[in-house]
């Protein structure tokens, strides 16, 4: 398969994996940790959404299913598939609990990963168009234009009734 085309599926499958199993595992409901809190409302008063600001500031405060996707990438490279997704399961797993993060959105998105690099492999592709794939789908949300993104990361919110309450 072409190295672009590759990617692009590859950012694609990298960007709903974290997304909606970030969303689906509550994080634009509230802040798991107080950061996100901060980055959240900094977010809104820029003319963004809270809940999206909430998501926002949860994946750069502790490992969710961002991190996880990325990592498993990259293990999944290194080590092999299945084998580097499972530790990189294990490695965020152990993020979360030092982060005293309470979910395990990053766990999950790092197994989910490895099952989608796993049949992706049969279309041709590898690992590493993952890792760049993913790091575009970070981008995305995190590197462009925060506002935007958290307006669209909190009409999936309402959509999957994730929706946060607080003010």
């Amino acid at each position: 398969m072409n190295e672009i085309i590759g990617i692009i599926i590859a950012a694609v499958l990298c960007w709903f994996n974290f997304v909606l199993i970030d969303t689906w595992m509550g994080l634009p409901e509230k802040p798991g940790v107080k950061g996100a809190g901060v980055i959240g409302r900094d977010v809104k008063k820029r003319g963004g959404d809270l809940s999206g600001g909430f998501f926002q500031g949860n994946i750069v405060c502790s490992p969710d299913a961002s991190a996880g996707t990325l990592l498993s990438a990259i293990a999944c490279y290194l080590i092999g598939i299945p084998a580097g997704g499972f530790v990189a399961a294990l490695l965020v797993f152990i993020g979360n609990r030092l982060c005293a993060d309470p979910g395990y959105a990053g766990t999950t998105g790092a197994i989910t990963i490895m099952i989608i690099i796993a049949l992706a492999s049969f279309i041709g592709i590898p690992p590493e168009q993952f890792i760049v794939g993913m790091l575009l789908a970070i981008v995305t949300i995190q590197g462009l234009d925060h506002p935007r993104a958290s307006k669209l990361l909190g009409k999936i919110a309402k959509k999957m009734g994730r929706y946060t309450n607080l003010t």
